[in-house]
């Protein structure tokens, strides 16, 4: 006789609009992320940190390489960053619909955009985008495993915020809504 895992029999099946919010808002995510980063790095010299202001010394595009993770944390391990990348990518929709955390909308739809946000990095961190490291380094000529960053925000150069991207704004959105939503309580903050 096989067991099966203990699963809390008070689950209700969980409703196929939860299946389409979750992976619709990871689709739209992830496009916007993408689409963004394709645009920005297709400009010319793109790879030279020259800042192109929206708002003088406020808001500006900045194209820029994270071989790290947020903040430039762990700088050049593109790879462990990939690895928890494709397990996250795993382990959400098994929470989501496995484990009956995708009762509640909202931690579907934020769920959905944090999956938009991961795969989008993910995408950078694999090289898929093409891009090649430009000449007069030792790595010229070098596919680039690197994030694309490009939204840049400062206060009149005396501080100055890490450049990010969409999808680095999907997963701290969704770390925040996670966050308030664990305050809230309810079933799915378990």
């Amino acid at each position: 006789m096989t067991s099966k895992p203990a699963i809390s029999s008070d689950l209700a099946p969980i409703p196929r609009s939860r299946f389409v919010l979750f992976f619709g808002a990871a689709l739209v995510g992830v496009i916007a992320d993408l689409l963004t980063k394709a645009w920005v790095f297709s400009w010319p010299g793109a790879l030279t940190g020259h800042v192109d202001w929206i708002w003088p010394e406020y808001v500006g595009i900045q194209s820029t390489l994270n071989q790290g993770a947020l903040f430039g944390f762990g700088q050049g391990k593109v790879w462990l960053f990939a690895i928890v990348s494709i397990a996250a990518v795993i382990a959400l929709p098994i929470w989501l619909f496995r484990y009956g955390a995708a009762k509640d909308w909202v931690i579907c739809l934020t769920l959905g955009g944090v999956l938009g946000g991961i795969l989008g990095n993910l995408y950078d961190r694999l090289g898929l985008h093409g891009l090649v490291w430009p000449g007069g380094i030792p790595s010229a000529g070098k596919r680039i495993y690197a994030v694309r960053d490009w939204i840049l925000l400062q206060y009149n150069a005396n501080w100055v915020w890490p450049n990010f991207n969409i999808a680095d704004s999907l997963l701290v959105i969704g770390a925040l809504v996670l966050v308030w939503k664990s305050f809230r309580g309810g079933d799915a903050s378990k």
